[in-house]
């Protein structure tokens, strides 16, 4: 009779080596396609045209701006969800995480009907101040940051859930008042977890489309965000196609490298 020696501490069972090795593929493989399809020689030229040029900066401006709305908003919002409970906010919570199940077409509606010419607020900054929000570059903001808050707040809950209330309890009964146990305990031990959250939220802003396309338009210079160029050259067909995969190509590339950047600071903070 033959024994078996025990498994070494977070040894992976050599099944499931197969599925994960197929979940990898099943990832990578599209975007090994769209390498392949590229036109090299013509992709310098592409991603450097002006319109590629305006599409790329105006999405890390409203990217960065969305990602502060969420970080202003989402922060305390994930405080109340991690430290408090009842029936109330678990319905709260679920309402909040809708937007990462609902199609961005349906969020870019939903702006519309509230802050549209006709919307529930809409007509009312109209009417009372002239305030006009869909079409500008102010609705990319409010629709990136619409479907990337519920990423940081996610993230942050969950930090916030595991780092706990112990540290927290010390510093109180040292006489910290709450907003400095606040910003000299509670942020410092969910940093990584800020760090992640923001980092997801930033890389959603940056590739959203639909609300974006339904509630802000698709404006070169205003509107049009790098999806949007993509989408508009990938439908122009011929040539332009070509342009779409260079300037998916570029994407790619700035959101690997924003997500491989952040790595180094995980470490630190963790």
């Amino acid at each position: 009779m033959t024994t078996r020696s025990p498994a070494a501490p977070g040894a992976v069972p050599r099944p499931l080596w197969v599925p994960a090795v197929l979940a990898v593929l099943f990832l990578l493989a599209p975007l090994a396609a769209l390498v392949v399809r590229a036109d090299w020689p013509r992709l310098p030229g592409a991603v450097t045209s002006g319109p590629a040029l305006r599409a790329l900066w105006l999405s890390l401006r409203c990217g960065l701006a969305a990602t502060a709305l969420c970080l202003l908003l989402g922060v305390p919002l994930a405080l109340v969800l991690a430290r408090r409970d009842g029936p109330a906010l678990r319905a709260l919570r679920a309402l909040v995480t809708l937007p990462l199940v609902l199609p961005p077409m349906v969020g870019g509606i939903a702006l519309l009907y509230l802050l549209g010419r006709n919307g529930l607020l809409g007509r009312v900054l109209l009417d009372a101040w002239g305030v006009r929000i869909p079409f500008t570059t102010a609705a990319v903001v409010l629709a990136e940051a619409f479907v990337a808050l519920p990423f940081l707040v996610i993230a942050l809950e969950g930090a916030l859930r595991t780092a706990g209330t112990g540290y927290e309890g010390v510093a109180a009964t040292l006489g910290a008042g709450r907003w400095t146990v606040f910003r000299r305990v509670t942020l410092p031990l969910v940093g990584p977890g800020l760090l992640s959250g923001t980092v997801l939220c930033f890389a959603r802003a940056l590739g959203e489309f639909g609300a974006t396309a339904l509630f802000a338009g698709n404006y070169d210079g205003t509107t049009r965000t790098m999806p949007l160029l993509i989408y508009t050259a990938f439908n122009g067909g011929g040539a332009d196609q070509d342009a779409a995969v260079a300037l998916s190509l570029l994407l790619m590339a700035v959101a690997a490298v924003v997500l491989l950047l952040v790595r180094p600071w995980r470490g630190v903070t963790g």
